[in-house]
């Protein structure tokens, strides 16, 4: 559980466990601490590497705004300062928007790329998502004071004191339009889509995004091989907000990250 010093940013970082390295990246205003609930499952298998990106959690922010791609570009020189080539790369809601970035960005550092509750393009979201999400900003960082998010915050941030500076940095973020579809029906590498049954992005945006990857084309046959090398997964009784916590989601996960994936013949 150390620092790295990587483009200007000094970037929280823990390692748990053994095996081949599974980077975690947590969605909006969250830290490593997210993925506690699922840790134990996934450090049976895996070398996992959470990090806490800039401006949250314990890594400080920066004097530059907050963007998918220069996280992108964090994560990519953390693990080249690791040493961690063809590493495996999970990303919840925000992080999954950062995780597809430096799967974009550098592909040759992904070997497989999962995302969790993450579109592909800004109005994958729901409408009334959006409206909340173009919102955010220094007031509403006020009335989260007390919440869960704000009092870890408080607890392990550098400068407790930037909370509003995130929600206005994050506010800003968010409102920007962006749609990666061609970059994502490029990808190179096995992808995994992971999402709840009751999430905040429509079941018809995940049907276009696992399309995108080569997905639900065309009947896999019976001996699977017109199955593509990525796959989906909905995951029942879960919502945006619950499902990066429930054992259902390792339990998803894993098998993609240590089965082979057979691509289409």
């Amino acid at each position: 559980m150390t620092y790295a010093d990587v483009n200007g940013v000094r970037l929280w970082y823990e390692v748990h466990g053994a095996g081949r390295p599974l980077v975690l990246l947590h969605g909006g205003y969250g830290s490593t601490e997210t993925f506690a609930p699922v840790l134990p499952h996934l450090v049976t298998r895996r070398q996992v590497v959470a990090v806490d990106l800039q401006g949250h959690g314990r890594t400080a922010d920066v004097d530059r705004p907050l963007r998918h791609e220069s996280m992108a570009e964090d994560v990519a020189a953390l693990l080249r300062h690791l040493d961690l080539p063809a590493a495996d790369v999970l990303g919840y809601s925000l992080g999954g928007g950062v995780a597809l970035r430096a799967a974009i960005q550098h592909p040759d550092l992904v070997r497989r790329l999962v995302l969790v509750s993450t579109p592909y393009r800004r109005q994958g979201w729901y409408p009334e998502v959006l409206a909340a999400m173009a919102a955010q900003d220094e007031r509403v960082a006020e009335r989260m004071r007390g919440t869960p998010p704000h009092e870890r915050y408080e607890r392990v941030a550098p400068r407790p004191q930037d909370w509003p500076a995130l929600w206005a940095k994050t506010g800003e973020l968010l409102r920007r339009e962006y749609d990666w579809s061609a970059a994502v029906a490029a990808l190179p590498m096995p992808v995994l889509l992971v999402f709840a049954d009751a999430d905040s992005i429509p079941v018809h945006h995940v049907a276009e995004f696992f399309g995108l990857l080569g997905g639900g084309h065309r009947d896999a046959g019976g001996d699977g091989t017109g199955r593509p090398a990525s796959r989906l997964a909905v995951l029942p009784g879960l919502t945006h907000y619950d499902i990066v916590g429930s054992p259902a989601l390792p339990a998803a996960v894993l098998p993609f990250l240590t089965h082979e994936v057979r691509a289409p013949e």
